[in-house]
């Protein structure tokens, strides 16, 4: 079975169109750095290591340091699939950051957005 293309695409070639996308409603990179902290375990110097590196996306979340376990609470669609139905677990955690992302965009809390 042929890789997802995402899968082995770099993260930090996709990175610059989170802070992007959060930029321009009014949300801040260092708000995109703490969901991506949050949902992955990484911390900020890690985190920069892994864009630094241009690691793909299989292994940036291979060598997550600890999945955070509130993020199956996330739900809803993105790309027009909901993110609690997606069975590949690779594409669940893609879709899950695409998921906070996308509701930082849309103004939504950060404690919402973190399931606190």
């Amino acid at each position: 079975m042929t890789k997802h293309k995402i899968y082995t695409m770099s993260f930090a070639s996709v990175y610059p169109h989170y802070v992007k996308k959060a930029e321009k409603k009014g949300r801040t990179k260092s708000e995109v750095d703490e969901i991506i902290l949050w949902l992955t375990g990484y911390d900020q110097e890690k985190l920069e290591a892994q864009l630094e590196k241009q690691t793909d996306f299989e292994t940036f979340f291979e060598e997550a340091p600890e999945l955070n376990p509130s993020r199956a609470m996330i739900k809803g669609v993105i790309c027009g699939v909901r993110v609690e139905e997606i069975e590949e677990p690779l594409m669940q955690e893609i879709r899950y950051m695409d998921k906070l992302v996308d509701e930082l965009a849309k103004g939504k809390a950060m404690e919402k957005i973190l399931r606190n």
